[in-house]
């Protein structure tokens, strides 16, 4: 990897470190900012309600990427974050707040798919894995470094101290933006309209393989999130400031996790790599539910849960850039947005699971979350199956190491059959001859071999 590549990568793991703590520090300090703003904690709650699903505009923000280029949705999405801030800054009261929360959950949703499309057109398949995970870390990083300082801030200055701060930082990373990220636009005849581009997205087998994959990765993690803090009370008689060390220790987990990423998922291939991922996070769920009976028991099974969960999640990310190059952006974004919307109703399901246990005593008190994590885990291997079977053809996916093999051309129309293309289903198109609205966005560097 060339020096200017890892430092755009430590560029973009702070851009992730801005927003996840913005993103992140919202529930710890829920109280806090109630009292600040003379509320209720209920309705701070559903200020964090009506930003979750906020998520539901992520597919049609992110097609301003692919219609305009990479660079330009994430100055978008910076410039929305910023304008968040300004907000809450401006009227540090209630409406400020949730407006606040508002407009840089659309940032965040239209800056990040721009940034993980920007990384799948710019970083080779077999180097995507270890590029992703270096800019993933800046999600654990926000719960080890950004939300402890904010903590800081608060405890010291108040509530409102930690809104010029992160618009301090937001301010200097997007002069920052403009300069070190190289603009550029699809190439001509290559733009299709947004909504050409989720159409795309919701009619590809598989894009919706991968989406069903994520969803229910998603909804098996939070099965578990939902009822820690009550099965620790309840069962071990936690308090706040025990609860502070697991997620201390949670944070580290996922860093581990996504260093385990960056280290072995481009030489075991993604695919692998993901179902390996999916079967380790099966084995801690029995884990919680067999052996979690015991102080030290929950601990290991949770770390394990969180490390395996990271893991995972981190190695679907470049399998899915893969998917549908030509959509990268709108793709990422309407995963995003139905990983929201999963999270929301496994919160739901979670908390009816939890409060009606019926296994024997002999089980620990989050076995009906842990099982029901094991089904969706299993769901989430089924779609990845598909996933594979529908790719099966196609080296790219399967492999470290990506190629593309070519047919002679079809008929008099001047177009290449090409043996793999994951966004035309293993067996599409296309060069010179083909209309444009046909014509592959080509991953960076394939451009050649594409029109030999």
């Amino acid at each position: 990897m060339k020096r200017a590549q890892v430092f755009q990568l430590l560029f973009f793991t702070t851009a992730r470190l801005i927003f996840n703590t913005m993103h992140r520090m919202m529930y710890p300090f829920l109280a806090v900012f109630a009292r600040g703003m003379g509320v209720d904690v209920q309705q701070v709650s559903w200020a964090l309600t009506l930003r979750a699903g906020i998520g539901g505009l992520g597919p049609f923000l992110a097609t301003i990427s692919d219609s305009r280029g990479r660079k330009t949705g994430m100055v978008i999405g910076m410039l929305l974050f910023i304008c968040g801030l300004v907000v809450v800054i401006w009227q540090p009261v209630f409406w400020a707040f949730v407006v606040a929360l508002m407009l840089t959950s659309a940032g965040f949703l239209t800056f990040i798919p721009s940034l993980q499309a920007y990384m799948g057109d710019s970083f080779p398949y077999h180097q995507r894995g270890l590029a992703m995970a270096l800019v993933e870390m800046g999600w654990s990083l926000s719960f080890i470094v950004g939300v402890p300082l904010m903590g800081l801030l608060v405890a010291r200055f108040g509530w409102r101290s930690p809104f010029p701060v992160l618009l301090g930082f937001a301010l200097v990373y997007l002069v920052l933006l403009l300069k070190i990220v190289p603009g550029g636009r699809p190439a001509a005849g290559t733009v299709l309209p947004p909504w050409v581009n989720l159409r795309r997205v919701f009619t590809s087998p598989l894009a919706l393989a991968a989406l069903a994959m994520s969803i229910a990765l998603t909804g098996a993690n939070e099965m578990v999130n939902l009822a820690i803090g009550l099965w620790m009370e309840d069962s071990f008689a936690f308090q706040v400031t025990s609860l502070g060390a697991l997620a201390i220790g949670i944070g580290l987990a996922e860093l581990l996790g996504e260093g385990l990423v960056g280290a072995f998922v481009d030489r075991v291939g993604k695919l692998r790599a993901v179902a390996a991922g999916l079967f380790a996070n099966i084995a801690s769920a029995l884990f919680l539910v067999f052996l979690s009976r015991s102080l030290t028991g929950a601990f290991i099974g949770l770390l394990l849960f969180y490390l395996t969960f990271e893991f995972t999640v981190v190695s679907s990310l470049p399998l899915m850039t893969e998917v549908l190059p030509g959509a990268r952006a709108s793709l990422m974004a309407a995963n995003m947005a139905l990983v929201s919307l999963s999270r929301a109703a496994g919160a739901s399901i979670a908390a009816v699971l939890y409060a009606r246990q019926t296994f024997p005593e002999y089980f620990s008190g989050i076995s009906s979350n842990a099982l029901a994590s094991v089904a969706l885990n299993i769901v989430a291997l089924l779609a990845l199956f598909v996933l594979q079977k529908r790719n099966e053809t196609c080296p790219l996916i399967h492999q470290p190491q990506p190629y593309i093999s070519f047919l002679k051309p079809s008929g008099n129309t001047g177009c290449a059959k090409i043996l793999c293309l994951p966004h035309f289903a293993a067996t599409s198109v296309l060069t010179t001859g083909c209309p444009p609205w046909m014509r592959p966005v080509w991953p960076a560097g394939w451009s050649r071999l594409a029109n030999s």
